[in-house]
């Protein structure tokens, strides 16, 4: 099994790395259940996020937490920290460097977390880098699905919404092409498709996937559908674009008869209108358990990453 030191995208995990992650990760369920530990007390973590986040955040301090170990945190750190002075990620990295043992970082631009972790002694974890990748969420949805399913080989799924943008479904399409016989289904308008080096990635792979432009047709064909917000932040100005992509594909009572009765529904959160709230009590819905997995993998992604 390789060893971690960062984590800063979905292609650095092999199967064998996932399969350990996923197997800390089911005892970090026992270890929640039983109140935490209190291993790591002498362990500090800062969580440095200059986009806005809820989940993500919490569910690393959650982790952090449960292990025993301290935070500190910024949830706005473009504004409160010396960036606003004109400082540079780099020389940021290097000052956290001399007080933490984990930095976890958002940021708005691509790449940000590889530079970070090319001056960062400590471990570097990337939470999300622009529209580049989230592969901590990527991982967290592999568990779900392989918790939820029993297993990924074989297994259909559906991407749906913001592909062009949307970070968390470019890092779960590196993860799925490491399984057998996986095949993925990119549904999304035409502003929104899945970008090509994802596409060329999944070519070279060997990995099945189509592109579609309608929900429905797919609805009965898949395992997994994975619903996406449309992000009017990633829009900028072109809100005659962002309006006319927003609202056309929705998740509700009409595609749950669509769906196969052993189907799951997942989505990264926050949803605005894209699942209605009627699903939400359908055993299929599994987005709110989706997020709870969110704890456990990060308190694995820090076990293992500290345990050295």
């Amino acid at each position: 099994m390789m060893k971690l030191h960062h984590v800063i995208e979905a292609q650095q995990f092999d199967l064998p790395i996932i399969s350990h992650l996923f197997n800390v990760a089911e005892e970090m369920e026992k270890l929640v259940a039983r109140g935490g530990t209190d291993e790591y007390r002498s362990r500090l973590m800062a969580t440095l996020f200059y986009e806005p986040s809820t989940r993500t955040r919490f569910s690393f301090e959650a982790a952090m937490h449960r292990l025993g170990g301290r935070v500190i945190s910024t949830e706005n750190a473009a504004e409160f920290s010396s960036v606003a002075k004109g400082e540079t990620l780099e020389d940021t990295i290097r000052i956290m460097n001399g007080y933490v043992d984990v930095i976890v970082l958002r940021h708005s631009e691509v790449g940000s977390s590889r530079r970070a972790a090319a001056v960062s002694r400590v471990p570097i974890i990337n939470a999300g880098d622009g529209v580049g990748q989230h592969p901590t969420q990527a991982l967290l949805d592999l568990y779900t699905i392989h918790k939820e399913i029993g297993s990924i080989d074989g297994l259909k799924i559906a991407m749906v919404g913001d592909l062009a943008q949307g970070r968390t479904v470019r890092s779960l399409a590196y993860l799925l092409s490491k399984f057998n016989d996986t095949k993925m289904y990119f549904v999304a308008p035409a502003l929104l498709k899945m970008k090509e080096d994802i596409l060329e990635y999944l070519r070279e792979c060997g990995s099945w996937f189509t592109e579609e432009t309608t929900l429905d047709r797919v609805l009965p064909e898949v395992d997994v559908v994975y619903q996406t917000r449309v992000q009017k932040e990633r829009f900028g100005d072109r809100i005659a674009d962002y309006e006319s992509c927003r609202g056309i594909y929705i998740i509700n009572r009409d595609s749950l008869r669509l769906m196969k009765p052993n189907a799951i529904i997942m989505h990264p959160l926050p949803r605005l209108e894209e699942i209605s709230m009627e699903v939400d009590q359908d055993r299929r819905a599994a987005y709110f358990r989706q997020a709870q997995n969110g704890l456990f993998v990060r308190m694995a992604l820090l076990t293992t990453l500290l345990s050295k």
